[in-house]
């Protein structure tokens, strides 16, 4: 059995145990509690009523949370023509179809996000085997495959992130670092509850929302009452 640290005991035993608390509230002890000594990411971990295995109980989407991740996102645009000039003037880090041979040929894999146009997919599909397993394989449904290139290249560069439910029905986001002042976190936290509110598929039963749980990435977890989410 994995043994915990001494810090990371101590910030535990702080933690009120049974007790729900606001978003305001947790956030604020998350950011209390952190002890790494580098600046750590503040995540959003909520268990839904929901069966993935189920084609329509699966729970995906994007958000853009205001005040971004505070990671600085790397973005491939495979595209050509005009669009390359557009995604570059989004801000997009490398931009080119010759990145698709640099993938294949080298795995090369120095971005956190891929942006295609359509006409591109008939190349960019073959990679489907490396990006796939990795989580960079561009989707429709992302917003990373779309002709408004640097529509979506500037929404990723702001903070855009994707999320999906897992096998087990709980789904995981970043939204932000404990660095952050405590009125920006909320401001992410719920954008991106309002999300995946807004995501609820029509074939969810009862109480949507079982848990919500935040936490930094070396910190225990704080609990936030999902009774505030739970819009039957």
């Amino acid at each position: 059995m994995p043994k915990t640290g001494k810090k990371y005991r101590s910030a535990r035993e702080q933690v009120p145990t049974g007790v729900n608390f606001t978003p305001p509230q947790a956030l604020e002890l998350v950011r209390e509690l952190a002890f790494a000594n580098f600046d750590e990411t503040v995540e959003v971990s909520t268990r839904l009523s929901v069966d993935p295995r189920q084609a329509d109980q699966i729970v995906r989407g994007t958000v853009v949370l205001p005040h971004g991740t505070g990671k600085t996102v790397r973005v491939l645009a495979v595209t050509q023509g005009p669009k390359e000039d557009e995604a570059k003037e989004a801000g997009a880090d490398y931009v080119g179809v010759e990145y698709v041979d640099k993938i294949q040929n080298e795995g090369w894999l120095e971005f956190d996000v891929m942006v295609v146009t359509p006409d591109m997919m008939g190349k960019v599909g073959p990679l489907g085997r490396i990006l796939g397993p990795r989580g960079l394989m561009p989707t429709p449904k992302a917003g990373t495959v779309t002709m408004d290139v640097g529509k979506a290249v500037s929404d990723i560069k702001a903070g855009k992130i994707e999320f999906r439910v897992d096998k087990t029905g709980n789904v995981h986001a970043p939204i932000g670092k404990v660095s952050f002042d405590a009125d920006k976190l909320e401001d992410n936290f719920s954008a991106f509850m309002d999300q995946i509110v807004r995501a609820r598929p029509a074939a969810a039963k009862g109480a949507y929302v079982r848990s919500v749980t935040v936490s930094s990435t070396m910190g225990p977890g704080v609990s936030i009452d999902p009774n505030l989410y739970r819009r039957v």
